[in-house]
């Protein structure tokens, strides 16, 4: 049962028995647990917003390595003034991500283009996820530099 709920049954239960002093303990104890969950919500917001702020660095980052196949363009989902998206190639395919309004300012060195109509996708088989295709790239590229680094002169 959860800790705020077990709190509120101990405050009721204590309002039946008539005890000021039970009840007020009862109260005080609800109040340090109510302080207790909002500093671990104060605590995931913050590791939230930083995560986001990482998030949004490396896909600037990624965009610029991109140059020539980087594009942000207004999400057609939302309206005016809403989420972006930036698309970008890797490994043969179209990879995009959704960008708040707060982090367009990191995209400036990115082309922007208006939406276009994307052809919807053809039966057939199941085109693996974005996420297994930057791992299986990232693979690729690694095992590339693998076999054409030469190693350096003794």
């Amino acid at each position: 049962m959860p800790p705020a709920l077990l709190c509120l049954l101990r405050l009721l239960r204590a309002r039946g028995t008539g005890s000021r002093h039970r009840l007020a303990l009862d109260l005080d104890d609800c109040r340090q647990e109510l302080a207790r969950w909002q500093r671990h919500a104060d605590s995931y917001e913050r590791e939230l917003t930083r995560i986001s702020r990482e998030r949004a660095d490396l896909l600037a980052w990624l965009a610029a390595l991109h140059p020539s196949s980087a594009v942000v363009t207004p999400a057609t989902d939302t309206g005016p003034g809403g989420t972006h998206l930036l698309r970008l190639m890797a490994g043969e395919r179209l990879l995009s991500w959704r960008l708040p309004p707060a982090d367009l300012p990191l995209f400036a060195h990115v082309r922007y283009a208006e939406p276009t109509v994307v052809p919807p996708r053809r039966e057939g088989p199941r085109i693996p996820d974005q996420a297994t295709h930057i791992r299986r790239h990232t693979r690729l590229l690694a095992l590339e530099e693998a076999l054409f680094t030469t190693p350096p002169d003794p």
